[in-house]
């Protein structure tokens, strides 16, 4: 039965929604296309007052308005509602009643992980979540471990049932560990006794058995977590909010692999292999190229994109891997940091002093995007020159200077910053000025892959070519 003061302003959403995240398998990760639940927050008016905000899925809201109306005792049928409208594009649904509301509503904090209370958690919107300062990357390992971990703790869960766990750690240790009806309540009683015991959860990670959703990201916000590993999935809001606070948000944390949805590059690839310490590798990808006509970096050599290969060769030689790009959605396959030039429109210098800012380290290998043989022994042996105390280390192949395949001490950006400023765009220029230690075809006749580590590919016949390079 259809009653004229029923009005629904709703276009509704599908109840799930596909984005590229990435799947780890072993100590590496891939790009993968993973379905996400909605999660929906619906703002109730009733009687001109704001009473709840009803959080569920976007599908038959009326239902769920009705509902919630009907089991809270203000009205018992149809007839005693004198508008019922709900609007999707505001989020709201106003609704007027015969019957008056409780002057004063008196809530009660539910125990079941799809209901609860809050009062001034921050939203996806909220201005208070901020992007924190860089985190070290964790291992595929440490994430295990403490999922592991967490299992084992929970022993009231494989006795009866129904209690959900949640647990706090550090370098894959659990330093934390709590279990509820609630799965948002074990993290109220995590928070609860870290204030008690004067424990800091800044930069810890959150494992929990529960599905993750806002209220439980915007929590972990607040006591500065850096990772959310979840054994179920998270909704889509939640992996909006980790985006924004800059959390890394894991799930389906089983049977050896788990999916990142969002944050990737807090999670290091090829982490069994020793690592070159002190040392970030960086990918310029910001070139026009004009001379090719489409983007170099994403030219395929043997099936795999050009910028694809040279990650995987610096991801198993550095901690971390920067792409400096004014254009990142065309790297959304690569789960590793992208950053833009500070001072877009100078060219390579540009993105030389962006990559130098945004490093966390001493030194930063940078090389660019259109190299597809790079070698990583010659990549290793320019590192290993780095201590002499020289600006940089650069290596001249058959053309001359290379120096985007060479090596910078973090300080150069200012070098690189003042040369933008007085109008320098030339790089070999600015090199002359500097102090470094130049690395010649002899010295690197003997290490693996040096007479292919410099070819780049800048035209349509290079790239036609580089199939006889090796």
């Amino acid at each position: 039965m259809f009653l004229p003061f029923f009005s629904e302003i709703v276009t509704m959403k599908p109840d799930i929604q596909n984005n590229i995240y990435f799947t780890c398998r072993g100590d590496f990760m891939e790009p993968t296309s993973a379905s996400v639940v909605n999660e929906y927050p619906l703002q109730l008016i009733v009687n001109g007052r704001e009473i709840a905000t009803l959080i569920g899925s976007p599908h038959d809201l009326r239902f769920l308005v009705a509902g919630f109306l009907r089991l809270q005792g203000f009205v018992s049928s149809l007839h005693d509602f004198e508008i019922f409208s709900v609007c999707e594009e505001f989020g709201t649904a106003n609704v007027r009643i015969k019957g008056e509301l409780p002057e004063r509503l008196k809530p009660v904090l539910t125990s079941g992980c799809g209901t609860g209370i809050t009062f001034t958690l921050p939203t996806v919107d909220s201005e208070s979540l901020l992007q924190p300062a860089h985190h070290v990357p964790r291992s595929p390992r440490q994430i295990f471990s403490l999922m592991n971990e967490l299992s084992q703790k929970a022993d009231h869960y494989r006795s009866h049932g129904g209690i959900h766990s949640a647990a706090i750690g550090r370098d894959g240790r659990i330093v934390l560990y709590a279990e509820d009806l609630g799965r948002h309540n074990t993290f109220d009683r995590i928070a609860g006794e870290a204030l008690f015991n004067g424990i800091d959860m800044v930069g810890a990670e959150l494992v929990t058995s529960g599905r993750v959703s806002t209220e439980m990201v915007a929590k972990a916000s607040l006591m500065g977590i850096s990772v959310i590993a979840s054994r179920t999935s998270p909704t889509d809001m939640a992996i909006k909010l980790c985006q924004k606070a800059g959390i890394c948000l894991i799930g389906y944390v089983r049977g050896g692999s788990f999916t990142v949805y969002c944050h990737p590059e807090m999670v290091e690839v090829f982490s069994n292999k020793v690592k070159i310490e002190g040392v970030t590798g960086i990918i310029l990808a910001g070139g026009a190229s004009s001379r090719m006509g489409s983007n170099k970096a994403l030219l395929e050599v043997d099936g795999t994109p050009i910028i694809t290969r040279t990650y995987k060769i610096l991801s198993s030689l550095f901690h971390e891997v920067i792409v400096v790009t004014n254009s990142p959605q065309d790297y959304d396959f690569l789960p590793c940091r992208k950053v833009p030039d500070i001072y877009p429109g100078y060219g390579s210098i540009a993105g030389l002093h962006s990559a130098l800012t945004h490093s966390n380290t001493a030194h930063s290998f940078v090389t660019a995007c259109d190299q597809p043989f790079i070698s990583a022994s010659v990549v290793s042996h320019l590192c290993g020159l780095r201590t002499g105390g020289h600006d940089a280390v650069v290596p001249i192949s058959e053309g001359g200077q290379e120096p985007l395949h060479a090596v910078y001490l973090s300080t150069c950006k200012e070098i690189f910053e003042n040369a933008i400023l007085h109008g320098e765009r030339k790089i070999v220029d600015i090199l002359s000025k500097m102090n470094i230690r130049t690395v010649d075809c002899g010295e690197l006749k003997d290490v693996s892959g040096q007479s292919t580590s410099f070819m780049n590919v800048n035209t349509p016949a290079e790239y036609g070519g580089i199939r006889n390079a090796r």
